[in-house]
């Protein structure tokens, strides 16, 4: 098999403190060479910064995530405009907007997405979104900025919604939700879409495929999802796998 690139794994997290060398060359064996490690808050960035640091197969992207609101302050995104002029990640992110978990300020969110999208512009990187009962604003707000690309992780949208992604040149992560019969509309946005456009992830810890519900998640299983997008599509696992891989490196490196 084609080595795997997992384009959003939270290595960094203290799930993974016990084990994390070793869930590293699990994945390795798996074939997941490449992983995208996408922060949530300013304190995580020098901790990825030094696991990518130490393996060549890690990519960091630094950013503040909408769900740690509590943990941002603005004195943070002129930080990351100055870690983004010195010590250039492979994209910005994890950023965006969360409209589902209660009592994040929406207008606070508002404002850490728009001035991460701006730097995301102005250094010329590619963008990591989160977007949960958001998509539309999301969306809408990429337009208003403009010249921006990069991933909607974990989708969770429309086939329509899809279709404007596509338009603007954005890919869609795919990770084990898909794996859950159902996630209907999920699998028809999965069947259908622009190949260039599809991303493979793990989002390790967090949402593991239908065979591992309620367990800790990590990159090894990355192979898992791809088996499920492939059947989906029709396609050879061979196939999508490099296929999937060139999309991750041409965005991230």
């Amino acid at each position: 098999m084609s080595p795997l690139y997992d384009s959003h794994c939270h290595l960094d997290a203290p799930e993974f403190d016990p084990d994390r060398a070793e869930v590293l060359a699990r994945a390795h064996a798996a074939g997941v060479t490449r992983q995208l490690v996408p922060a949530v808050d300013r304190a995580g960035w020098d901790a990825i910064a030094g696991l990518c640091a130490a393996d060549p197969g890690l990519r960091p992207a630094w950013g503040l995530h909408p769900m740690f609101l509590e943990r941002h302050q603005p004195a943070h995104l002129a930080e990351l405009a100055d870690w983004l002029a010195n010590r250039r990640p492979a994209a910005v992110g994890e950023c965006g907007l969360d409209f589902f978990v209660e009592g994040l300020d929406p207008e606070a969110q508002r404002r850490y997405f728009r001035r991460q999208l701006e730097l995301a512009r102005e250094f010329d990187l590619p963008v990591v979104l989160h977007a949960r009962r958001a998509v539309d604003e999301v969306i809408a707000t990429l337009r208003q900025v403009g010249g921006l690309r990069g991933v909607v992780h974990s989708w969770s949208g429309s086939e329509e919604q899809a279709r404007q992604l596509f338009a603007m040149g954005f890919c869609l992560g795919i990770g084990g939700p898909v794996t859950y019969e159902r996630a209907q509309r999920l699998r028809r946005t999965v069947a259908a879409m622009p190949r260039e456009f599809l991303l493979l992830e793990t989002d390790a810890p967090d949402q593991p495929d239908a065979g591992h519900r309620g367990q800790r998640n990590e990159p090894a299983r990355l192979g898992v999802v791809l088996q499920a997008v492939a059947a989906l599509r029709g396609e050879s696992p061979e196939a999508l796998a490099q296929a999937t891989a060139a999309n991750a490196q041409r965005l991230f490196g």
